[in-house]
């Protein structure tokens, strides 16, 4: 038994085995299950824990660990009718009703067996684990590292989003920066407060279904404003400004989600200068800056740190280079608008636990983590090359992908009248995960596509396995309409 899957198999294994002791019968010590299925402390210990979870064992420090008292079938369902009722007359009355269907699509994690060309986190592999253990060991360590932070973040960690935001011109100050719980957690905050129910908010076509998701949610009207290769169409901004009357744009101007798009420098400060005419805000969703490719250009700077008026509420996480687990973000914005996220994540979360900030903290105070930067931005750069001579070797009839030079993403165009679903469901039976494109557009997709990462896989080999059996799955397709 391999640590790769130990721990899974070991609590399987357990959990068969646990049906031939007695109630309160003492298990095999940790030692002997370590020689007997050659595993590692840490599996045995996480296996027992699996099995704990769930009822089957009791730990005792000192004494070992025992078979649970045996479970009483639990009592029979109740009549759970009267909820259609209930939630059928709350859709009659139009209340914002959240729909996670395109998020979960992503963060549904797929099965072993399955090479993952859809989620938008890096593999384990890519992360700087090691580096997060030792943070949080050295966090539980400091002073005060379980009592309460203030509302709106430790101080220090709000002065470090404020500098890598604002840039070393000082543009924005700790006073500006509210910690969050991870992107998702901001994009929420920011479209409760900026904009009314009912209110239209301009969103970029295609876009990060979180950001359609989130908008519903609030009772917001999405208006989606197209995307070309050089970002957000400014042309038609100024259209939509003036036609909806909105006071609110979300955009991703760096490797945009799914483009990977960066907005062209002409169009950056006509951007800022469209939203203040229209007294808007611009929520700018800085989520790949992390991300950026050993081989890429230098970055832009964030839109934040070019805005003295604050126009821009810029949302910055740490959860894609770091961890899905750091929930960690800032919101950053000045003046009344900053009061008002405040106040939204007040209500919401009261505050985002203090031994995560004081963790992140010490990861990013460590030069363990410019270190891992480093060697992400490598690996990403030999990731996005395998991926795109794969696909131009495995679907050379389709055209090529757009491989932006940070993020993770391919944008991957279909002929005209492609059933995209059927695409993806045919891949999955191939064994390869990928994401349809219709989730990612406001309103009807002018045009098929499929999204595909390539951050989530194990190597770049299975990237190129994964593209091998996408190429098979969309043969067998066009043989089939064909016929």
């Amino acid at each position: 038994m391999n640590d790769g899957s130990s721990v899974t198999d070991l609590a399987e294994t357990l959990r068969r085995e646990w049906e031939r002791y007695p109630s309160g019968e003492k298990l095999p010590s940790s030692r002997a299950l370590m020689e007997r299925y050659r595993v590692s402390p840490v599996t045995v210990s996480r296996a027992i824990g699996t099995l704990a979870a769930e009822g089957l064992v009791i730990s005792r420090p000192g004494a070992g660990v025992f078979r649970a008292e045996r479970r009483t079938p639990g009592r029979p369902g109740g009549d759970l009718s009267w909820q259609e009722v209930t939630l059928g007359a709350h859709d009659a009355l139009a209340a914002p009703r959240a729909d996670a269907s395109g998020l979960l699509a992503t963060l549904n994690a797929p099965p072993a067996d399955v090479v993952d060309l859809n989620s938008g986190y890096p593999h384990a592999s890519l992360l700087p684990e090691r580096a997060l253990a030792d943070a949080l060991a050295r966090a539980a360590r400091r002073p005060d590292a379980w009592s309460r932070p203030p509302v709106e973040g430790l101080p220090e960690l709000r002065s470090w989003f404020a500098r890598e935001i604002g840039g070393p011109e000082a543009a924005l100050s700790a006073a500006d920066v509210l910690i969050t719980a991870g992107g998702q957690s901001a994009l929420t905050a920011a479209l409760r407060a900026l904009a009314p129910a009912g209110a239209p908010v301009l969103v970029e076509s295609p876009t990060y279904p979180g950001i359609l998701a989130v908008a519903r949610a609030a009772g917001l009207r999405p208006v989606p404003v197209p995307v070309d290769a050089d970002g957000l169409r400014t042309d038609l901004l100024a259209d939509a400004f003036a036609v909806t009357g909105a006071r609110l744009l979300v955009c991703q101007p760096l490797f945009q989600n799914p483009t990977g798009a960066t907005l062209a420098a002409g169009r950056r400060a006509e951007v800022l200068r469209l939203a203040r005419a229209a007294g808007a805000f611009v929520v700018e969703d800085d989520y790949a800056r992390l991300l950026a490719h050993a081989d890429g250009p230098t970055l832009p700077r964030p839109l934040a740190a070019d805005d003295p008026d604050g126009v821009v509420v810029h949302v910055r996480s740490l959860t894609k280079a770091a961890s899905p687990s750091l929930r960690i973000a800032a919101l950053s914005a000045r003046g009344p608008a900053f009061e008002r996220l405040r106040a939204t994540q007040a209500v919401d979360s009261f505050f985002v636990p203090r031994p995560l900030q004081e963790a992140t903290l010490e990861l990013v105070s460590a030069p363990a983590w410019a270190r891992h930067l480093r060697g992400l931005a490598a690996a990403l750069s030999e990731r996005r090359a395998a991926l795109g001579a794969a696909l131009a070797r495995c679907l050379p009839d389709l055209p090529p992908a757009p491989l932006a030079p940070g993020g993770y993403l391919a944008w991957l165009p279909l002929p005209p009248g492609t059933d995209e679903a059927a695409v993806a469901s045919a891949a999955l039976r191939a064994g390869v995960a990928i994401t349809p494109g219709a989730a990612y557009f406001a309103a009807e997709p002018p045009a098929p596509h499929l999204r595909l990462s390539h951050a989530a896989a194990v190597s770049t080999t299975q990237l190129a396995e994964g593209a091998a059996r996408l190429g098979q799955a969309w043969a067998a397709l066009r043989e089939t309409d064909r016929r």
